[in-house]
């Protein structure tokens, strides 16, 4: 089905709750993250929930990597605070900028995860780059307009996508 290049690997509530340690078993060694929505609320700095999250992450083993479409200091200041490698200006979901995050990490799409919150952006440009994605439900659901009307068709994705599991 057409929908198919849209859905992600997992649909869960929250970054903050995926197990790591089983996608480390999987060979997981590089995770690419949305930030806004899928980190904290939109243009808010790393909180102590992001902050540890990279610390484990990166005490795992695994690398990181930043990947959004925002300006460079919005990204740059994230960056900094997580300790992570970073894009900005992404163009997701062009694969360009997925794989650049990948040779960033010395990893490639077996060896990467993605984690993001939106579908049209996040998850289709991990599909199309090959690598198995995240998605996260938003987590502050007061979003700009042109995003609510991109929920609206990723709720008619979605509807498909949890009646064929």
């Amino acid at each position: 089905m057409i929908l198919e290049r849209f859905y992600p690997k997992e649909w869960l509530d929250s970054a903050y709750e995926i197990d790591w340690a089983q996608w480390y078993e999987k060979g997981i060694r590089g995770v690419i993250f949305d930030i806004d929505n899928t980190l904290v609320m939109h243009g808010a700095p790393a909180d102590d929930r992001a902050i540890t999250l990279f610390a484990k992450l990166h005490d795992m083993g695994m690398k990181t990597c930043l990947l959004s479409n925002n300006k460079k200091n919005r990204v740059a200041g994230f960056a900094r605070q997580v300790d992570s490698l970073y894009i900005y200006k992404a163009d997701k979901p062009s694969v360009k900028n997925y794989r650049r995050a990948m040779e960033q990490m010395g990893t490639d799409s077996r060896t990467t995860l993605f984690v993001g919150d939106q579908l049209f952006t996040d998850v289709y440009g991990a599909n199309r780059a090959e690598i198995d994605a995240i998605l996260v439900k938003p987590i502050n659901p007061r979003e700009e307009i042109q995003i609510v009307l991109k929920r609206r068709l990723e709720a008619v994705v979605l509807f498909f996508y949890k009646k064929r599991a």
